[in-house]
């Protein structure tokens, strides 16, 4: 159920947009300004997914800033006293009378100087990629580079932006995060945004924080380098400091639970189906020749960042990555569309090849059965699930190779062609399979049979 949108009114007398989900104890989220939409964040962008997790776990709370989202869009003045206000807007009208504080990025400082403030209200703070003083953002190289095309061009500044800040490695998928930024703030806000924040320090005021933090900080963001959120870690009286992999956010919800001590969350998406299910293989080829060419190290970091990319790309596109244990550098989802699923699969060519880690990928229609792994994590099995691996396998590198029967279930719907690639024998497999490469660029009602081109 999509949560109520309500309003609080702020002391200057300014509507604050705000939503809150879950039961139990209440974890108050403060926005990245300019970009946030308390309805568009739960509906569609997985940005959110972390704080929508730990929905089960708690009762969760966000709002929009003013001048952003669905509060009020004027005046648009984002001071640090205003932020503030914005926040004890929302504290006051949810009624908690104590609560942890989740600052993200410029809503870091806001909740350090809540904190402050008000020790006896706030009983944890969670701060990820946070900064003490705005300056710290617009020095590095990527804050010049985004300060060169922020008036130039609305739609071109919003999707590099993205782009960078999500770390995506499918253009639609950075099209689709651009769009949901336009319809957060408009250019004059972003603007306003960036020159208040530029002025923001809360360097002062960290020693002055006396609850317990815990500082989260990933090691690819572009804007705000480790030493930045090590600094804020180390000037707070009682913090502890960890590093995330990337900027998809996955691990968050088990990190923030862990911190205030919360049951386990329960992972957000569509829950994995018994039955009939279009079943995705996405695995990296040559992982032992890359491994031997970039080093271990390099090469696992490279594909912790694709694994974050594939998922997110799976998600978008209606499927639901297993998050159960496979062999391999593979990743594995299940959707209920055979569109869809063919759809997902070319994102995530695309987001290999961008990667410089080219990918198998398949895609099988069977019937699975569902069971839960001893460490807790759903998953599928099944006949179907070894063919739509198998089928993965056949593939070369960065070819989406289908079933007939995934063929026939999406030839008039997917808007692409298919080529036959004939009969193929499947290890472990009684009978042979018929495959098809998916054809991006043919004619969409057109069948091209395995001796005209099909390989």
């Amino acid at each position: 159920m999509e949560p109520r949108i309500q309003y609080a009114k702020t002391s200057d007398g300014v509507s604050i947009a705000y939503c809150s989900a879950g039961e139990g104890r209440a974890v108050v989220r403060v926005p990245t300004i300019p970009w946030s939409h308390v309805q568009r964040e739960w509906q569609d962008f997985s940005y959110f997914l972390p704080m929508k997790s730990l929905a089960g776990s708690c009762r969760i709370a966000w709002y929009d800033a003013r001048g952003c989202g669905l509060s009020d869009r004027e005046p648009i003045e984002f001071s640090l006293d205003a932020m503030v206000r914005d926040l004890s807007a929302v504290l006051d009208k949810l009624g908690e009378e104590c609560f942890a504080l989740c600052g993200v990025w410029d809503g870091a400082p806001v909740a350090i100087a809540y904190a402050a403030a008000h020790p006896e209200r706030v009983s944890s703070l969670i701060l990820i990629e946070a900064y003490s003083k705005g300056a710290d953002y617009l020095e590095t190289a990527a804050g010049q580079v985004e300060l060169g095309i922020r008036d130039k061009d609305w739609v071109l500044y919003t999707e590099m932006l993205a782009r960078l800040l999500w770390g995506f490695g499918d253009p639609v998928l950075g099209v689709k995060a651009a769009e949901y930024m336009r319809a957060c703030a408009t250019p004059e806000a972003l603007r306003a945004a960036y020159d208040s924040v530029n002025t923001w320090d809360v360097t002062e005021v960290l020693a002055l924080v006396t609850t317990p933090t815990l500082v989260l900080h990933s090691q690819k963001n572009p804007w705000l380098p480790i030493t930045v959120g090590q600094r804020v870690a180390a000037s707070l009286p009682d913090s502890r400091f960890a590093l995330l992999d990337d900027m998809t956010y996955e691990s968050l919800p088990d990190l923030i639970a862990g911190f205030l001590e919360l049951p386990a969350p329960k992972r957000v998406g569509k829950a994995l189906p018994s039955g009939t299910a279009i079943i995705f293989f996405a695995d990296i080829a040559d992982s032992t020749g890359l491994t031997e060419r970039l080093g271990d190290a390099a090469f696992r970091a490279k594909a912790r960042e694709l694994d974050g990319a594939l998922r997110i790309a799976i998600r978008e596109h209606g499927g639901t990555p297993v998050e159960g244990k496979l062999l391999g550098d593979g990743v594995l989802a299940v959707f209920t569309s055979a569109r869809e699923a063919i759809e997902a699969a070319l994102a995530c060519g695309r987001a290999g090849a961008s990667a410089g880690l080219p990918l198998h990928l398949g895609i099988h229609a069977g019937d699975v059965i569902r069971e839960r792994d001893p460490d807790g994590r759903d998953n599928v099995y099944g006949g179907a699930v070894n063919i739509a691996s198998r089928i993965a396998g056949l593939s070369a590198a960065g070819e989406v190779l289908v079933s007939e029967t995934v063929r026939s279930l999406a030839r008039t719907s997917a808007g692409v062609g298919f080529e036959d690639r004939g009969e193929q024998a499947l290890k472990g497999v009684g009978e042979p399979v018929r495959v098809w490469v998916v054809a991006e660029e043919a004619n969409p009602q057109t069948d091209k049979p395995a001796n005209q081109g099909g390989g």
